[in-house]
């Protein structure tokens, strides 16, 4: 379903951690003065995938789990549009996991905002794949998606963010959406958004969060001290925030080679819809093709 930019009342329960996550990237837009009409955020299944009904924005409600793949066929199809992505830990977690994985290596620069509460809200309560063990008679271990994106050796920027500390989460947004904007590629962001209705986890996470820029040896540029400091962090009963990875930039008045999937495909930042479609601008192109294959 495709919205225009006309937002509805939200349909969230009061207190919902994704309501931090609504705030921060109105504040993150407005900060960066990004056009509303330059913007298209595609929303998963889900509490959380209805976020674009919520934004004057425009908006796709994507297919169960394929919310990546529409996002990054969007930046292809106009690479100048600032692309955000948001569903939740069941729907990227789980049916979506063949995309999520994809996504790092695609490297495409779109924002994937992953709010992750350890439950599926919507239908009622039901273990996700991030939840504890015991949780709804869980007997799984819980799913890292933050290891998991530190494992793909792409220059993508991977952090995670908290609702319950929105500046942070701005600042991580902000940062996010800005190395999108450069072109430098695919920036994930896991949001620790906890459900009030059936997995109210506030008080545990706000008392366990350790912001891993805090601590001795932080080096985003660096996968294994980042890998070091994040297991350490979880071995001591912690939960890891913060940036966990950002690829250095590049150095002044250097010209480095694309890293982003569109800038390798459309070096001009001319997608399809810019194209010129006529048959006199590309009669010649047409000929030569025909006389490849006579």
């Amino acid at each position: 379903m495709v919205q225009s930019a006309k937002s509805i009342p939200s349909t969230w329960c009061p207190g919902c951690g994704d309501f931090g996550v609504l705030a921060a990237v109105k504040k993150a837009m407005a900060e960066l003065k990004i056009p509303t009409h330059e913007t298209v955020l595609v929303g998963g299944i889900g509490c959380s995938g209805g976020i674009h009904n919520f934004l004057e924005i425009n908006g796709i409600h994507a297919l169960h789990g394929r919310l990546l793949a529409q996002a990054v066929g969007i930046k292809l199809a106009n690479p100048k549009l600032t692309v955000i992505a948001a569903g939740g830990d069941g729907d990227g977690y789980a049916i979506g996991m063949g995309h999520f994985m994809h996504a790092f290596k695609k490297n495409a620069s779109i924002l994937y905002i992953l709010m992750m509460n350890e439950t599926y809200g919507l239908t009622k309560g039901q273990a996700a794949p991030t939840a504890p063990l015991g949780y709804e008679g869980n007997i799984e271990r819980p799913f890292d998606g933050i290891l998991t994106a530190l494992s793909q050796q792409v220059p993508n920027f991977v952090a995670r963010s908290f609702s319950g500390d929105p500046k942070g989460m701005t600042k991580i947004l902000l940062e996010a959406i800005q190395f999108n904007r450069e072109g430098r590629g695919f920036a994930f962001v896991e949001d620790l958004s906890p459900c009030v209705t059936y997995n109210d986890t506030y008080k545990a996470w706000r008392e366990k969060v350790l912001d891993l820029s805090t601590l001795p040896g932080y080096d985003p540029a660096d996968r294994k001290a980042i890998f070091r400091l994040y297991l350490e962090t979880i071995e001591k009963g912690r939960i890891p925030i913060g940036v966990m990875h950002r690829p250095p930039a590049a150095d002044a008045g250097a010209a480095p080679a694309p890293e982003s999937l569109e800038l390798k495909l459309l070096p001009d930042r001319t997608g399809p819809v810019a194209a010129e479609i006529g048959v006199a601008a590309n009669q010649a192109a047409y000929q030569k093709l025909l006389q490849t294959v006579a």
